[in-house]
């Protein structure tokens, strides 16, 4: 069983995704797959540099992820160029994961599930949600600034739309036990249905 899990920024996605780790399931991070290993990749560098110069690269060589965001997060046919470059080879590391333990059970922390259309990867999709409030005051505990935060998750598909998309939906807005106890219901129903 392989589920995808997204959710707005600030939703908890990663907390989710650790639950379902913690209850078994190998855990897939997206963002840190780009970060760690997507963005490390001499092809990728070598196009972000020739689009961005030597700009959105740290004095060590590697991508200054916070230079790159300010490029990419104020201009969306920029964002749409590096979700571009970005995705494939994610997409790729996901394939070969899979391949090396195709019984899973896989949880996949994957942002843009909906926006990138990624549904047919995934046996079923679990959307995290919680309050719009809730939502940027965790981005703004994080030290993302109140602009910023709202700049950036106005960039993603509304909330509203991921919920009704989903599948499944956990709500994150309790305590820690309240969304494990969500987690743990879900694996029970969907070793039924699966």
């Amino acid at each position: 069983m392989i589920l995808g899990i997204t959710g707005g920024m600030g939703c908890g996605k990663s907390t989710a995704a650790r639950e379902f780790e913690r209850k078994g399931f190998q855990r897939i991070d997206s963002d840190a797959l780009v970060r760690e290993q997507v963005l490390t990749q001499p092809p990728v560098c070598a196009q972000l540099r020739a689009r961005y110069g030597d700009g959105v690269f740290a004095a060590d060589g590697t991508v200054d992820r916070t230079r790159l965001a300010e490029r990419v997060f104020s201009n969306d046919r920029e964002r749409v160029w590096l979700e571009d470059l970005t995705h494939p080879p994610l997409l790729a590391i996901w394939r070969q994961a899979f391949h090396a333990a195709p019984a899973g059970p896989w949880a996949v922390e994957v942002p843009l599930l909906f926006e990138k259309n990624l549904e047919n990867w995934f046996d079923f999709t679990i959307c995290v949600a919680c309050a719009p409030a809730q939502q940027l005051a965790r981005l703004e505990q994080r030290g993302l600034p109140h602009a910023l935060a709202e700049q950036r998750i106005s960039k993603q598909l509304p909330l509203a739309r991921k919920i009704e998309l989903a599948d499944f939906v956990l709500w994150n807005e309790g305590s820690a036990p309240f969304l494990q106890d969500q987690v743990s219901e879900l694996i029970r129903t969907l070793r039924t249905v699966s």
